[in-house]
């Protein structure tokens, strides 16, 4: 979302973003950065380092009088009430501390994991695992699914790219950050997880039972009687650059000069795939995406590697909505900036920032240290990317099995309008 290497030289960075698939693997594209030996990036190297690498020296301007005041007087004022309950040690009350104060810059992506959640998201991002499919992360404050992911638990239940998520096994998830849904929703292989949805203003109660995920690739195929050639995309995987390029062979081996490349329900990945995609599309040097670290650093331009091998005259669509995120937004942006594709669907989820992972005392800090700015200069975080014919796919269409994002995409190639 995700998992990325960062060598210490900036150039040599891999990106893989980090929003939740399925619970528990990780939506990708907006990047989490790890340094090559599993520390910390080249955004902490010019820091005063001690132990674990980051820096230690306290902050003089900041006055830390309430906190210790607090800390004093809960330590001689509490009394546990409840059986179950135990003092915190004193690693976990600073461990707690240090969560809140992740939780203060209000960016759902900054957060703190102690070291038990720690291992957890490690094993998210590690590729297979049990859960239900489906995209997680948090839109306006509320836990929201990306997408579903194609032949998985969540899709056979009938959870929906959009559909919000009141609760966990009757548990509010007001609150939650991803991670702590993931923790939740993930379990034994064959056991079970209920939701309650939230669509269209009204609550669903489904049963999913857990099942291991394997993410689906690609399909690809022509449509004899249009002509147009549609690759399906569904996450932006190490593996879906190599995948891309098979499928974008069989293209132009069918002589058709139509082409649908659908990014739907894509939640994101390798930030290298995308760039590797692009590439077919756009000449050498063309600027695909920009790393912009608000002037902590100097912004890192990922450009075309310049494949530029669409055949001549050949007219693109690109299908997006509103579980494409992360990867999918920056290639769709890329192309749609760059005026080589038509977007036809509806707005994108708008997962555009750039993670890195910290490693605390057995613990992790996850930090936003970027964001993500098309050819165009527009921001893909909280905006997404709008497509050029807004065609929506509703509830009825699908029970109908219809596909009117599709149909459109088909016309525009075929007629031109």
């Amino acid at each position: 979302m995700d998992v990325e290497q960062v060598a210490t030289d900036k150039k040599n960075i891999v990106r893989r973003g980090v929003s939740f698939a399925l619970v528990a693997v990780v939506a990708f594209g907006a990047g989490l950065s790890f340094g090559n030996t599993g520390s910390v990036s080249s955004l902490v190297s010019h820091l005063p380092l001690v132990g674990d690498q980051l820096n230690s020296t306290p902050d003089e301007s900041a006055d830390l009088a309430d906190f210790w005041k607090a800390w004093n007087a809960l330590n001689a004022n509490y009394v546990i009430t409840h059986a179950s309950s135990t003092l915190p040690t004193t690693k976990e009350k600073i461990f707690g501390a240090i969560s809140g104060l992740a939780a203060a810059y209000g960016d759902p992506y900054t957060t703190f994991f102690p070291p038990k959640e720690a291992k957890a998201f490690a094993e998210n991002i590690s590729g297979s695992f049990a859960g239900i499919g489906a995209e997680l992360d948090i839109k306006d404050g509320i836990l929201t699914v990306i997408a579903p992911l194609k032949n998985t638990p969540a899709e056979r239940a009938g959870v929906k790219a959009g559909d919000l998520i009141a609760a966990i096994d009757g548990k509010s998830t007001d609150g939650f950050s991803t991670e702590e849904a993931v923790s939740k929703i993930r379990g034994p292989l064959g056991t079970t997880v209920s939701l309650t949805l939230v669509r269209n203003g009204k609550p669903i109660d489904v049963k999913i039972v857990r099942d291991t995920i394997q993410v689906p690739e690609t399909d690809d195929g022509i449509d004899a009687k249009s002509g147009v050639y549609h690759i399906a995309l569904y996450e932006f995987t190490a593996n879906s650059a190599d995948l891309f390029n098979q499928a974008f062979k069989r293209f132009k081996a069918s002589g058709s000069k139509k082409l649908v490349v659908d990014l739907r329900s894509n939640p994101g990945g390798y930030l290298d795939s995308a760039v590797d995609i692009a590439s077919h599309f756009l000449p050498n040097g063309a600027t695909v995406v920009t790393e912009d670290f608000g002037g902590k650093e100097t912004n890192t331009v990922h450009s075309s590697l310049g494949y530029n091998d669409l055949p001549q005259g050949t007219k693109v669509v690109v299908l997006i909505d509103a579980g494409s995120a992360s990867a999918s937004e920056i290639l769709a942006g890329a192309l749609q900036d760059s005026k080589v594709a038509t977007l036809i669907g509806t707005k994108s989820f708008g997962k555009g920032s750039v993670q890195t992972l910290l490693d605390l005392d057995g613990g992790s800090l996850k930090v936003t240290i970027a964001r993500w700015i098309t050819p165009a200069g527009h921001w893909i975080m909280g905006n997404g990317v709008t497509p050029d014919i807004t065609v929506p796919y509703t509830p009825e269409d699908a029970a109908a099995k219809k596909d009117p994002q599709m149909a459109r995409a088909i016309q525009f190639l075929t007629t031109g309008k």
